[in-house]
């Protein structure tokens, strides 16, 4: 059977023990400017959300209101202890079903290299297709195309590269309008809707 939470479900106790319970992890800092630049009480789907530290709480803290999804059984039920009553789904982000509702932002923090090539491409198209216009989506993946192994899950990634990526962007009606790399050196897709635009034609 597919392990759709590519390999963290087997390592959840060892992530919590770690960057799953930390309050302040690498990516807070950007994850909190990220989420001040949103309109006040902006809807968020947090796609690969895992225990929900420390970023849902960054966008909860923010006052925004928060979907977690996240494909690991173990990491779901922390989630559920760390933001009791914010709502999350146990289930791939490659079929979710908050994908049935409208946004204003999507963030995705160190998930979008776990997933093969196919995947990662159509789920920028599912994502504009739930973005209101003017909405935002925040994604990291390491600017040059490079497969490597997770550190953690020994399990292979692939970052398409930051050209494939803004094109695709691009084609969907929402290109990135920065880029920039944190402390620990993830590298950061910050991307708007534009008004009008429309998904359609490049499906």
């Amino acid at each position: 059977m597919p392990d759709f939470s590519n390999g963290y479900e087997h390592i959840a106790q060892h992530f919590l023990a770690g960057r799953g319970r930390a309050a302040n992890a690498i990516g807070a800092a950007e994850v909190l400017a990220w989420a001040r630049s949103l309109p006040p009480g902006a809807i968020v789907l947090d796609l690969g959300s895992g225990s929900g530290l420390p970023l849902t709480k960054v966008l909860i803290d923010e006052g925004l209101t928060v979907y977690g999804v996240d494909a690991s059984p173990t990491l779901v039920a922390a989630f559920r202890t760390n933001l009791p009553g914010v709502a999350v789904a146990c289930e791939s982000v490659e079929e979710s079903s908050f994908f049935d509702r409208p946004f204003d932002a999507v963030l995705a923090w160190g998930l979008w290299f776990l997933l093969p090539q196919a995947t990662q491409l159509d789920l920028l198209r599912r994502v504009a297709d739930v973005l209101r216009p003017g909405g935002r989506l925040l994604f990291t993946a390491p600017a040059q195309a490079c497969t490597w192994r997770d550190v953690m899950t020994g399990e292979e990634s692939r970052s398409l590269g930051a050209e494939v990526y803004r094109a695709r962007l691009t084609d969907l009606g929402f290109p990135t309008v920065r880029e920039y790399d944190d402390e620990g050196e993830n590298h950061y897709y910050d991307a708007v809707k534009r008004f009008g635009a429309s998904s359609e034609a490049s499906r």
